[in-house]
């Protein structure tokens, strides 16, 4: 048994600190592991500030890249020059006029059949009547034929080539290959299957005008009667490969810089104002050195990056050791935090690999929006930072990038005070927005000192930063789940009277909801003033008596007058049931699924107290009889927080004020104190994180909130 302690001992002493201790060099690890393996370049600096270094001389030539957007500007101006590539199938027609001339065969047959070739054959006979028709049919297919064969060689465009193609208008030009030799033409020069099924049937329709009743009528109608629809097929098709082949040709020709700086040349002295063309120069020299040197002593370039990130996950270790120490003893809360900074920083060295967003729409306001909704803003705040410093170590303009969402991210944590209002969210998407664009607003004048060349696109992306920031209630869900956190919106719901099991506790034993009523009020006025979650102890109020339900009679605020079923009782027994629904509303609680935080205040909310009535009442009695104090004793375990300690004190406090036969402000006063200091010399609070300073505030309040309860006034002379 000793054995088992020490080592249950040893588990609490040092099993979870190494165990958080792997926890931290697991997710340092894999930041490092995350991080690019380019060199950084070792100057920091902006467009239109001075250059705060050094006269830079050019360390060896390179050219001068253009920037993005005239490169842009370039292609744009080359592809309105480029024709896409397509193909003429002609296997198309041959298998289209097989099955065709097979179809026309079958069909004949029953044209043949028909009664009318009786009449015919009168006049001419059999024979001849034969060789007439076949005559005729021969004419006239071969006419339809070539008009077939005609339409399938202009060509039948396929209806998906002008989503590939990205063709638009009759009048676009393409290059059609037909039997290896392209040929441009527009597009309006090719049949759709539409336009070619009108043009095939207006021809046949008006290509021969025979005798009305003649034989040669009776063989037009056979062809003009025809489906020719299910025979006009697409043979036109995209020619991805020669497309594209053809376009990067049209783009290799596109240079990519404009000039060269000669090694040995100044770039910018120190002091000198970066202009839009030294700023230019500058990126050219941090990409060629990136280039250059950035694959060269890759073991000293990890070195330093690990270096780095230990450092910075070393300052989270001691933040959260010397100001949040709950969070670091719990596994689960820890794993949550470093979760959600390496998704952080996943997520944005993925979308700058990647290059298919803009940096600016990486909505790492989310980080502190999620750790604040479960934690406080100051916590919020300092992994909000860790993070930024982290990413802004890989991120192009990484002050920017870093000044930018530290400002939001202080917006976003102070613009969400009431998290369960899902407006309130939609409302802080919007502010963060608007801080986003003025923000970048300001930079950009700095850099550019002009209106005109100011990227307005980018507030484009701001906007979709705005969107993607509201996907945080639903992941506020998830992590609540998943890590069994409680949210503002997840109590809301639970603090709701008409939620049925208050409902029923309201029916069931209505007294004790009177009381719960009241316990909340005293205990949310209570934390509210000495820091802490109201609404958190406002809802465990309401459920801390649940149990009452199985046995209300046995509980005084719930029976009539002169009906007490404890005086058929003895002392212990009556004890037992007391004491037993605080095990009843656990097992409630479970039933109903309620949180666990909220099952703690139902297991706490009378410590390891004893149930004094009747416990006195029984020494009282058995004077000479040895107690087993047990009997009277609650199982506890001790209140372990604020919320849970305050609770504790409203509940005894409240209970105890509706036994006063004369409530004055006097025996007010005196009820608060004792009862108060009665739980404090009995240790039911040594396991909370509260003050004495908290405890003579909670006094206070409990005082004036009765006096207000129970409408203490002064006497006014008669």
């Amino acid at each position: 048994m000793a054995l088992m302690k020490s080592i249950h001992r040893f588990y609490i002493n040092y099993g979870r600190s190494a165990g958080i201790m792997m926890l931290f060099l697991l997710t340092a690890m894999t930041v490092i592991y995350l991080f690019p393996r380019e060199g950084k370049f070792r100057f920091e600096y902006q467009k239109g500030k001075p250059w705060m270094h050094e006269t830079l001389i050019a360390p060896f030539s390179f050219p001068i890249y253009k920037p993005e957007g005239e490169l842009q500007a370039e292609r744009d101006s080359v592809l309105r020059n480029f024709n896409p590539y397509f193909y003429l199938d002609t296997t198309v027609w041959i298998a289209v006029e097989e099955e065709f001339l097979s179809k026309m065969e079958a069909d004949w047959e029953t044209f043949h059949k028909q009664s009318w070739v009786v009449s015919f054959t009168d006049r001419l006979g059999i024979t001849s009547l034969n060789i007439q028709l076949n005559e005729l049919r021969d004419k006239h297919k071969d006419l339809v034929l070539a008009y077939f064969r005609g339409i399938y060689n202009t060509g039948i465009i396929d209806p998906e080539a002008y989503d590939k193609g990205e063709l638009s208008g009759d009048e676009a030009q393409i290059f059609v290959i037909r039997d290896n030799i392209g040929q441009k033409q527009t597009l309006k020069e090719l049949h759709t299957q539409k336009s070619a099924y009108e043009s095939l049937t207006r021809y046949i329709g008006v290509s021969q005008s025979p005798v009305a009743g003649s034989l040669e009528a009776k063989v037009i109608q056979f062809f003009n009667g025809f489906d020719y629809n299910e025979y006009i097929l697409p043979n036109v098709f995209y020619d991805e490969d020669n497309s594209n082949r053809v376009r990067e040709s049209f783009l290799g020709e596109i240079s990519q810089a404009r000039g060269m700086i000669q090694s040995g040349e100044r770039i910018v002295s120190k002091g000198d104002l970066i202009s839009g063309q030294t700023f230019l120069v500058l990126e050219s020299l941090r990409r060629e050195y990136e280039i250059k040197f950035g694959g060269l002593n890759l073991n000293l370039l990890i070195l330093g990056q690990s270096i780095l990130v230990i450092v910075s996950f070393l300052v989270l270790y001691l933040f959260l050791y010397n100001f949040r120490r709950e969070i670091l003893n719990n596994i689960r809360k820890t794993t949550f935090i470093l979760f959600m900074l390496l998704i952080a920083i996943g997520i944005s060295m993925f979308v700058l690999r990647l290059n298919i967003l803009n940096y600016y729409a990486i909505p790492f306001a989310i980080l502190p929006i999620i750790i604040r909704t479960f934690y406080d803003e100051r916590l919020a705040l300092f992994v909000h930072t860790i993070g930024l410093l982290l990413v802004g170590f890989f991120v192009p303009n990484g002050f920017e990038f870093i000044f930018l969402n530290f400002i939001v991210g202080i917006v976003a944590i102070f613009s969400l005070t009431n998290i369960h209002r899902r407006s309130k969210l939609f409302y802080s998407a919007i502010i963060i927005v608007f801080t986003y664009s003025i923000l970048y607003f300001a930079i950009d004048l700095i850099k550019e000192r002009s209106l005109l060349t100011i990227n307005w696109a980018n507030l484009a992306w701001f906007g979709g930063n705005g969107l993607l920031v509201l996907t945080s209630y639903p992941l506020i869900y998830f992590f609540e789940k998943t890590f069994g956190f409680l949210s503002d919106a997840t109590l809301m719901e639970l603090s709701d009277t008409n939620q049925p099991l208050l409902r029923k506790l309201a029916e069931e034993a209505p007294g004790t909801f009177q009381h719960s009523l009241q316990v909340a009020n005293l205990a949310e006025a209570a934390i509210y003033k000495i820091g802490g979650n109201p609404l958190l102890v406002r809802t465990g109020a309401l459920y801390h008596d649940i149990g009452k339900m199985v046995n209300p009679k046995y509980f005084i605020e719930n029976q009539t007058v002169g009906l007490n079923p404890h005086d058929s009782l003895e002392y212990e027994e009556s004890a037992k049931i007391i004491i037993s629904h605080v095990r009843d509303g656990v097992e409630l609680a479970r039933k109903h699924n309620l949180p666990a935080q909220i099952i703690e205040f139902i297991q706490t909310h009378h410590g390891n107290s004893r149930v004094q009535y009747f416990y006195r009442s029984y020494l009282n009695k058995h004077t000479n009889e040895k107690v087993d104090a047990k009997l009277f004793t609650y199982p506890g375990p001790k209140p372990a927080s604020k919320e849970t300690a305050v609770l504790m004190m409203a509940d005894s406090v409240e209970a105890a004020s509706r036994s006063l036969k004369e409530p004055d402000e006097e025996t007010l006063d005196q009820l608060v104190e004792s009862i108060i200091n009665f739980q404090m010399i009995e240790e039911q609070f040594t396991e909370a994180d509260i003050t004495y300073r908290d405890i003579s505030t909670i006094k206070k309040i409990f005082k004036n909130k009765l006096r207000n309860i129970y409408h203490i006034r002064i006497a006014y002379p008669e």
